[in-house]
C-alpha cells in the first residue's frame, strides 16, 4: 500500500515543474502538474492531495486567490506558495490565508523538501530569507491594517476579472471563464478602473504586474 504524501504542483513553467518532479521524487508522489489556479481547483477537487505546492503568478487565477478558496472549501490541505516573490506584502497575505509554507524559488533545492517535511509534521516553513526580514509578525495584523500590496483595495471577483482583463482575455472570454453575463463583467471592469483611477487596459496590466495577479514572461 502507497502511504507517501500526495503533491500537487501548481507552476506554468514547465522546466521548473519537472526539476520540482526530479527533487521530489521518489520520497514524495507528485500526482498531478497543473498551469494554471483553475486547474489547480479542479485538480484538488478529483484528487483531495494532501499538500498543494503553488506559483503565486498563475494564469487565469493566481495562486493566492485559489489557495484562499482551496483552503476555504479544504481546511485541512497543506499548501506551499513557491515564488520569486520575496516582498513583504506577498508573504503577509499568504499567512493571513492561511497556507503552511512559503519558500523561494532561489532556495528550493536546499528547502522545498524541508518545507514538505514541516508542513506535513503540523508546522509553518517559511524561507529563512524572507523570515530574516521580520516579515512574520505581519501575519498577526489585523486583516484591516493589511499591507500594500496584492490588490487590497478590490474584492477577490474584481481580482478575477482584472487578472482576466490583463492577461489580454476578451469581455466575453472572461464572462465564459468567470460563467457570468458580459454586463457583469463589464459592470466590474468599469468599478475596478473607477476605484483604481486608471483609464486605459495597459494601466490595469502595469497594476496586475505590481500587484502579483499576472508574470512578465
Amino acid at each position: 500500500m502507497n502511504t507517501q504524501p500526495i503533491i500537487l504542483l501548481a507552476d506554468d513553467h514547465v522546466l521548473v515543474a519537472e526539476g520540482i518532479q526530479k527533487l521530489l521524487e521518489p520520497e514524495f508522489q507528485l500526482l498531478r502538474i497543473v498551469p494554471d489556479g483553475r486547474a489547480l481547483l479542479k485538480a484538488v477537487e478529483e484528487c483531495q492531495p494532501d499538500v498543494v505546492i503553488v506559483d503565486i503568478s498563475l494564469p487565469l487565477l493566481n495562486g493566492l486567490d485559489a489557495s484562499r478558496q482551496i483552503l476555504k472549501h479544504n481546511p485541512a490541505i497543506k499548501i506551499i506558495v513557491l515564488t520569486m516573490h520575496s516582498e513583504q506584502s506577498f508573504v503577509t497575505e499568504a499567512l493571513r490565508i492561511g497556507v503552511s509554507g512559503y519558500v523561494l524559488k532561489q532556495s528550493v533545492g536546499s528547502e522545498l523538501v524541508q518545507a514538505l517535511e514541516e508542513v506535513l509534521n503540523g508546522n509553518t516553513f517559511i524561507s529563512p530569507i524572507v523570515a530574516d526580514q521580520g516579515v512574520q509578525s505581519h501575519a498577526d495584523e489585523d486583516a484591516e491594517g493589511a499591507s500594500e500590496g496584492f490588490a487590497h483595495t478590490l474584492s477577490s471577483r474584481q481580482r478575477e476579472v482584472l487578472q482576466l482583463v490583463a492577461e489580454g482575455k476578451s469581455i466575453k472570454e472572461v464572462a465564459a471563464i468567470l460563467n457570468v453575463s458580459i454586463k457583469t463583467v463589464e459592470f466590474h471592469k468599469t468599478r475596478i478602473m473607477r476605484q483604481l483611477g486608471m483609464r486605459s487596459a495597459a494601466q490595469l496590466t502595469k497594476y496586475a504586474i505590481s500587484n502579483g495577479l499576472i508574470a512578465i514572461h
